[in-house]
């Protein structure tokens, strides 16, 4: 049975990457950014998949619209040996603690209703909203989130929820995303079991009983062995050797800063100040949210930290590339704001691995 997913909100496609990763056809993307929708395109470039309906820089309330979306999607429920599903998350800004905090009302908060609304009038077979967790765990923003799935549940789905911590699934950073899947009870009946988590490489109660490395004195590229009680997948030293990131297009898109007093000042791995934090080479990244107030320097070079590092980061392939001719601020905040690569593609297998399970009990009975 073939899988078609349509893409929303998809910047610079992380989450898109790791669907694919796991077998799901991509047949349509829209991003508002048009910017951000060329570094998708770019980042693919030599990817022999080519969305079957093509990528969309529209307004994605325009696909509420009846006459819009049969006019861009003529086969759409022609549902034959397929399923489809929507995948997406809308700028979260607005629900962020250390962002906006204007929850629903913000010009990105209201895009939260737009998509449940795409959602409900569209009725994929299975979708993921993915948001930050201050949607989930403060309360103002909690009472809206409620409302949303209340709205979906009314209109026929199955609704699974969680906060998820990269860290479990092998990215080497610590950073909570909200996941909600749902499916749709008329697809694969009212009892699904459904479960998020399933292909976790790493418990987090186990990660935060590893004795991490604190702080240490910086020099310019000191050497240092890595500790044989760590995991070292989850470190940033051992994703900049995997990923080449010296030798990565990307390595030299860094910014600068005018006080570089700073860069020698601050020890590996402090990470106690709000900004111009040091990384610690055999430690996890705090996040990697690199935007004007959150600056990670290098574990052991005199420089903040690279789009390629970031990258490395985020779990993306050494071969992922971001356009070279945009701005450096649009280059971190789309590498930034992506969902990090092994996450995403964790969650993809979930879903896949449920279908699959629902196609054999289905076959059986």
């Amino acid at each position: 049975m073939e899988l078609e997913v349509y893409s929303f909100f998809s910047g610079l496609g992380l989450l898109d990457l790791g669907f694919e990763k796991a077998g799901f056809n991509i047949v349509f993307v829209n991003e508002y950014n048009q910017t951000f929708l060329e570094a998708y395109q770019y980042a693919r470039r030599n990817s022999k998949h080519i969305p079957a309906y093509g990528y969309s820089s529209c307004d994605v309330k325009k696909y509420l619209s009846d006459d819009e979306w049969e006019k861009t999607f003529p086969e759409y429920n022609q549902r034959q040996d397929k399923l489809v599903g929507f995948i997406g998350g809308p700028p979260c800004p607005d629900f962020s603690i250390a962002g906006k905090n204007r929850g629903k009302d913000g010009k990105n908060g209201q895009l939260t209703s737009v998509y449940v609304s795409l959602i409900v009038k569209r009725q994929p077979d299975f979708f993921v909203f993915e948001n930050v967790k201050g949607l989930y765990r403060t309360q103002k923003h909690r009472d809206f989130y409620d409302k949303m799935k209340r709205k979906l549940y009314r209109n026929g789905y199955s609704l699974f929820d969680s906060i998820e911590n990269a860290l479990e699934y092998g990215v080497p950073q610590n950073r909570d995303r909200l996941i909600l899947v749902g499916f749709k009870r008329k697809t694969f009946g009212k009892k699904i079991d459904f479960q998020l988590g399933v292909h976790k490489k790493y418990k987090l109660e186990n990660i935060k009983k590893v004795s991490w490395p604190t702080m240490t004195p910086f020099k310019i590229n000191s050497k240092s062995i890595a500790p044989s009680n760590i995991i070292r997948e989850l470190t940033i030293e051992y994703w900049f050797n995997k990923n080449d990131v010296q030798k990565h297009i990307n390595n030299k898109d860094v910014f600068g800063v005018r006080t570089k007093e700073k860069f020698y000042e601050i020890k590996e791995g402090d990470l106690r100040g709000k900004s111009f934090k040091r990384l610690h080479r055999w430690r996890f990244s705090p996040t990697a949210a690199y935007g004007h107030n959150e600056v990670h320097l290098h574990p052991y070079l005199p420089r903040r930290i690279s789009v390629a590092e970031a990258l490395a980061i985020q779990s993306v392939n050494k071969k992922f590339v971001v356009k070279t001719d945009i701005s450096l601020s649009d280059k971190f905040k789309m590498v930034g704001n992506g969902v990090p690569f092994l996450l995403a593609k964790g969650i993809a297998f979930d879903i896949l691995s449920y279908i699959l399970k629902y196609e054999r009990t289905n076959k059986h009975e």
